[in-house]
């Protein structure tokens, strides 16, 4: 790693923890001091088209970025906590440079063994810190379009409406259809309708 790179930070941070469906996702995002992204916030607080519009930004500008996540079936073997911190860890791994400083939205911290660097868990560090934020913004557009792709094969659910959350329209579909492939059947709703369908 050059000096260049010893005082950089990466942010960590997740999306898709509550839904009923598809991965929890994860983005690891090294910001480029030099090429500044203006708007950056929690993606929870940006509309869809302004988040995607930032996400390629961000892309663009980044000295690296990565994105990971967790598939259903190991949210439902690990549960979903554990599942977060993986998602979380295999994008701090997908990263192409070492980071001498490491801040991860949260309470828990979830580098890999065998890295060397300074780690923080911020509380609410997605409306704090701009890596964060921007790592927010990565996880929560990909997921988005990775739930969108689901839609094109599952549309009797609407995926691409509710991003597989608990909305009343999902759970009715649940009820109607059963869990699909992607449905995390650890999810008390799934479950539900499992019983109901077998």
């Amino acid at each position: 790693m050059t000096a260049h790179y010893a005082l950089l930070v990466a942010g960590v941070d997740e999306a898709g923890r509550g839904p009923l469906a598809g991965p929890v996702t994860a983005a690891a995002v090294v910001l480029n001091p030099q090429r500044r992204v203006n708007g950056l916030r929690d993606s929870k607080q940006l509309r869809p088209r302004r988040r995607e519009i930032l996400a390629q930004r961000i892309r663009g500008r980044a000295l690296a970025w990565s994105i990971a996540w967790a598939d259903p079936h190991e949210i439902d073997t690990l549960n979903i906590f554990q599942a977060s911190l993986l998602a979380m860890r295999r994008a701090m791994q997908g990263l192409r440079l070492d980071p001498a400083r490491v801040e991860i939205d949260g309470r828990h911290t979830v580098l890999p063994a065998d890295w060397c660097c300074d780690v923080e868990a911020v509380v609410r560090g997605d409306q704090r810190r701009r890596a964060i934020s921007a790592a927010s913004i990565l996880a929560k557009v990909h997921r988005d379009s990775v739930m969108e792709g689901l839609h094109e094969i599952y549309p009797q659910y609407g995926f691409d409406q509710h991003k597989g959350y608990a909305t009343p329209a999902h759970l009715r579909a649940l009820q109607c259809h059963g869990p699909s492939a992607v449905h995390r059947r650890s999810f008390a709703p799934v479950r539900l309708a499992l019983g109901k369908s077998s």
